[in-house]
């Protein structure tokens, strides 16, 4: 049975553990491991953490078997003021993959949108990332691409996919 909780600032430690496993299979055949690395500070660092979820919203879910933590999701309620949430992150531990890990927190996050009266969930996945399949079997479509720069000349290049989402899930 896999539970899913509310991140806490006693988690921040653990998200950047599950990060700093999964990013480099997630990403090494994408990224260069500098890159890589770049990300991770800027993302996963406890200040980058803090400020996502104390100023930004950020909310992290956490899923958890019975022995250990397996991944996160990170979502925002009404992104850009809009009736839509974003799903920031999903990171799912290598190991875990392909047990439905990663479709409980999407689904956990969509329910959560719902009763919030969003009616689409929205994320950004990397072109060359093979998670896109998973999202479009889902039920997510590509609605535009973004060339985002992060810095240090380092540059995100995404789809942007949708979901709508019914009244009820």
């Amino acid at each position: 049975m896999i539970q899913i909780t509310v991140a806490t600032k006693q988690d921040y430690t653990l998200i950047q553990q599950i990060a700093h496993q999964t990013w480099p299979e997630t990403f090494g055949s994408i990224l260069s491991a500098a890159q890589i690395a770049y990300m991770l500070e800027m993302m996963y660092s406890i200040p980058a953490l803090t400020e996502q979820i104390e100023e930004n919203g950020y909310i992290f879910l956490l899923a958890k078997d019975e022995e250990k933590y397996l991944g996160f999701a990170a979502y925002e309620l009404f992104y850009q003021n809009l009736s839509k949430t974003k799903l920031h992150k999903i990171y799912i531990l290598p190991e875990a993959q392909g047990k439905g890990v990663g479709k409980l927190l999407i689904n956990r996050v969509a329910e959560i949108a719902v009763q919030n009266q969003n009616e689409v969930l929205s994320l950004n996945v990397n072109r060359n990332n093979p998670a896109i399949n998973f999202y479009e079997k889902l039920g997510f479509t590509k609605v535009a691409e973004e060339d985002i720069p992060i810095g240090q000349g380092f540059l995100m290049e995404d789809f942007v996919m949708e979901k709508r989402l019914a009244a009820s899930v």
